[in-house]
């Protein structure tokens, strides 16, 4: 449940903070732009900013062996730094902005005084901690056994809970990235989904036009982690200016 004393933010975390809690916080939040391909957090790295987002989405990527994907996403709905919460002070993989938009930005070492004085906020944020593990571990099966187009309507489900209007500022060279796929694939996919109708696709930007068809074209690949949100946190969509 968000506390109606934080309804400035935009981000689901900050809302749902405590006024001590979030009194800890706020003399260290900086409003911030978040430009495109920005870096939040690179791999094997010592994190020194955290980010709550307002809006665009961040992309956390996995790389390997030459080769990379996307293993979570982050939105209104959470923040970056989750390590730092769990006691550690390195990411574990890069995340850069997907989609530009707004933040507010908080140094590792207020953040991590700010743990240590609050165990409620530590307790709220590890509720967070473990959705993202949960919406990671089931982005991995999904990718695993998963075919294209339904990896594909989850995805743009997942961005549809995250941006204003049902637009996704993206290219087909990205969207492959996000997916861990080749282009001309999901250049196919998206050909297939806006045939049905439940999309309008053009170079750099794809538009929701029917999420309920996109949901049956996702075949339950998307729902359990938000619904483990739900349960841990909230509406995903409750923050303001998003119901």
């Amino acid at each position: 449940m968000t506390n109606p004393k934080n309804n400035s933010y935009k981000n689901g975390l900050l809302c749902r903070l405590n006024p001590d809690d979030l009194a800890l916080l706020q003399p260290h939040l900086e409003p911030c732009a978040l430009n495109l391909r920005m870096n939040l957090e690179q791999a094997a790295s010592e994190i020194t900013t955290m980010y709550f987002l307002e809006d665009g989405i961040g992309s956390v990527v996995a790389r390997t062996l030459g080769r990379e994907a996307e293993v979570a996403l982050i939105g209104f709905e959470g923040m970056t730094g989750a390590a730092l919460v769990m006691g550690a002070d390195y990411a574990a993989h890069e995340c850069f902005v997907q989609l530009p938009g707004n933040a507010f930005r908080i140094g590792a070492e207020p953040f991590k005084a700010a743990l240590s004085n609050s165990p409620t906020l530590r307790l709220l944020l590890l509720r967070y901690v473990q959705y993202l593990n949960i919406q990671t571990s089931y982005t991995a099966l999904i990718n695993a056994r998963a075919n294209l187009e339904e990896r594909l309507a989850r995805w743009l489900l997942m961005c549809d809970d995250r941006v204003h209007g049902g637009r996704v500022v993206i290219t087909h060279e990205f969207l492959a990235l996000m997916l861990g796929s080749r282009r001309p694939g999901v250049t196919v996919g998206l050909q297939v989904l806006e045939g049905r109708g439940f999309i309008y696709s053009r170079r750099g930007e794809v538009r929701i036009r029917d999420r309920s068809g996109l949901l049956a074209s996702a075949n339950g690949t998307y729902g359990q982690p938000e619904a483990d949100y739900v349960r841990l946190l909230g509406d995903i969509r409750s923050s303001p200016d998003l119901t």
